[in-house]
C-alpha cells in the first residue's frame, strides 16, 4: 500500500514540475501558444477571485478599470503595480499585446484603483533599466525567471477640479 502511495506522490511531483517548467519555458519564450493557454487560464480562474478584493487596501492587485476599443464596453483587469515615484509601473509577463492595454493605448488613458485610491493614468512603455531599480529583489527576480523585458509606467493625468488623482 505504501509504495503506491509513494507513486502516487511522485507521479504528482512529476506532473506539478512539468506544469510549472511548461509555464517558463512558455513566458521565457513568448510562445504563442503557450501564452494562450495560460492567459485563457487566467482569465476564467485567478481573475475573478482577484477582483473580489483588486484595488482595496492590502489587496494584492491593483484593478484597471477601462473601455474596449471596439465594443466600447467597460471592463476592469487585476494587475500588479508597483510605486514609481509619483507613478506606477506594471511589469508585462505576457509582452504588450494584451488586450487591456490595447484598450487603454487606444483610449489614452484608464482609471486605476490602488489601495482604495482611484487614479486616472496614461500608458507609456518604458525600458527594463528605467524599471527595474522599482522592482524589489524578489521581484527583479522573477522578471528574470520569467524573461520579462516589457514594462509599463500609468502616468497620473490631472483631473478636473472635484476628481482624484
Amino acid at each position: 500500500m505504501w509504495t503506491w502511495i509513494l507513486w502516487t506522490v511522485v507521479a504528482l511531483l512529476v506532473v506539478a514540475l512539468a506544469g510549472f517548467l511548461a509555464l517558463v519555458l512558455s513566458m521565457r519564450t513568448k510562445n504563442r501558444r503557450g501564452l494562450g493557454v495560460i492567459r485563457r487560464f487566467g482569465k476564467r480562474f485567478g481573475r475573478p477571485i482577484e477582483l473580489r478584493t483588486a484595488g482595496e487596501p492590502g489587496a494584492s492587485a491593483a484593478v484597471i478599470r477601462h473601455v474596449g476599443r471596439r465594443s466600447g464596453a467597460p471592463y476592469a483587469t487585476p494587475i500588479g503595480v508597483y510605486p514609481m515615484d509619483d507613478d506606477f509601473l506594471v511589469y508585462l509577463p505576457y509582452g504588450p499585446d494584451v488586450d487591456w492595454l490595447r484598450n487603454i493605448r487606444a483610449a489614452g488613458s484608464a482609471e486605476l484603483r490602488v489601495e482604495g485610491h482611484t487614479h486616472r493614468v496614461a500608458p507609456q512603455v518604458v525600458e527594463p533599466a528605467e524599471a527595474m531599480p522599482y522592482l524589489s529583489g524578489r521581484d527583479r527576480g522573477v522578471a528574470r525567471l520569467f524573461g520579462v523585458t516589457d514594462f509599463l509606467a500609468l502616468r497620473r493625468v490631472p483631473v478636473a477640479a472635484g476628481g482624484t488623482t
